[in-house]
This record gives C-alpha cells, structure tokens and sequence, in this order.
C-alpha cells in the first residue's frame, strides 16, 4: 500500500484552472496532488539570432520554487544559479519545442513561465503538462491577433509528462515527495498526447537498474500519459 493509499498505477487528482492571471496571453493553474504550478506563456516580438536566420520563432522555459511552496523556506536564487532549476527550465523548454513548429511564428518568442507555488513532488511533469496549456492558450490569442493562422499550425504535437519510479520493490505511478524522497529509481517521461516519447529521463539510486525493470518502468509510464492524455485534451485546442 502507497503512503497515500493509491494504487501503484494511480495518478493523483489533477485539476487545470485555465486563465488564473489576466496579464498574460496565456495562463493556467495545473493542481497536480499537493504539487500546484502556475504556468504562465507571454508572447513577444523578437527571437533569438540563430532563429532570424533560419525564419523562425522560439519557444523557451523558466521554472522556479517560491519561498512558501516548500515545509521549510525556499531560498529565492538570487545571483547564484539554481543548479536544478536551471537543468528543470531547459528540461520544459526542450519538451515544449518538441511539441511546436517554429517556422509558424517567425520572429516571435513565447516565453512560458512555470512557478511552483506549492511543492509535493512532480514539480517538472506538472510544469510541462500545465506549461503546454498555458502555450496553446497564448496561441490562440495570437490567432485572434491575426498573427497565426491557427493553433495547429504552431503546436504539432501537443506534450505532457508523468513521473514514476522503483519504491522498495513496486514499480509506482506519480510519486509524491515522501515517496520520491526513498525511491531506489526516479523516472520521469515526456510524451505527445497520442502516445509518442519525447524524452526520458531516469536515474537509479539505491540500486543498479535490470532491463526488465526499465522496461516496466517504461510501460508503466505509457500508461499514466495515456491517463494525463484524456485529461489534458479538452484545454489543447489544436
């Protein structure tokens, strides 16, 4: 039995709150479990150099922890970089690429901003499933704005993300902090919404992986996508 009395394949409830800030073009508030992010996506126009030349937009992540999401005060970064941080934002920026084509919005950055403002593991998989909302919200407005033809033209293949890991000997789905605080391994995967991989990311820590265990870690993983899919569909217009 899971500490929170969920079944090893069992998601936590998940709540997307679209719109939760009006400044924005695009906002959501991603309730994942006790973990919630607010996953804001602003356009703007300019791009970086190397995107010029090659006529296209760009799509970047930014992702941080406010002092109160966390038992015990969360320093702000300050001018030291956040190691994790900084690894997690590259993390988001690369999934939301692989979700878009750049060449619809040339000369244009859309900047999506992931901010946890409560913390209880799955901070990263909850930024990306929230932060691809929070994008596609912010490409409908550029559509209103006659500056995209439509949604789909940008987003191609909308992304989601799921963690899961090894704790004790189960195999688990969307791992909580205190069971992934004690996990052996800490998988996390990103997928599109119909089932293909994007990226994977997996770390043993308590024990040298087996293939088999990776292998079911993995169809594990499918699963809970195919799960965060049927949730996430109805706020991706695409």
């Amino acid at each position: 039995m899971r500490v929170d009395g969920r079944k090893f394949d069992e998601l936590r409830p998940i709540e997307i709150i679209p719109n939760w800030t009006e400044n924005p073009d695009g906002s959501v508030l991603i309730k994942w479990g006790r973990t919630w992010v607010l996953c804001t996506a602003s356009v703007e126009y300019r791009s970086p150099m190397w995107q010029k030349e090659k006529d296209e937009g760009w799509v970047t992540g930014d992702y941080g922890m406010l002092p109160g999401s966390t038992d015990t005060r969360k320093r702000r970064p300050g001018l030291k970089p956040d190691s994790r941080g900084t690894e997690i934002k590259r993390l988001i920026g690369r999934s939301l690429r692989g979700a878009c084509d750049l060449s619809a919005i040339p000369g244009w950055t859309i900047s999506v901003d992931c901010d946890v403002l409560q913390a209880d593991g799955g901070t990263r998989v909850a930024s990306i499933t929230g932060g691809m909302i929070a994008l596609s919200i912010a490409a409908e407005s550029m559509v209103k704005k006659g500056l995209l033809a439509s949604v789909s033209k940008l987003i191609t293949e909308p992304v989601i993300a799921i963690s899961l890991g090894i704790v004790g000997e189960d195999a688990v789905l969307d791992l909580n902090y205190k069971e992934d605080s004690t996990a052996e391994v800490d998988l996390n995967l990103v997928g599109t919404l119909n089932g293909k991989c994007i990226e994977v990311q997996g770390t043993s820590e308590g024990r040298a992986m087996e293939k088999e265990d990776l292998d079911n870690l993995l169809d594990l993983g499918f699963k809970g996508l195919s799960k965060v899919s049927e949730i996430v569909k109805p706020f991706i217009n695409v």
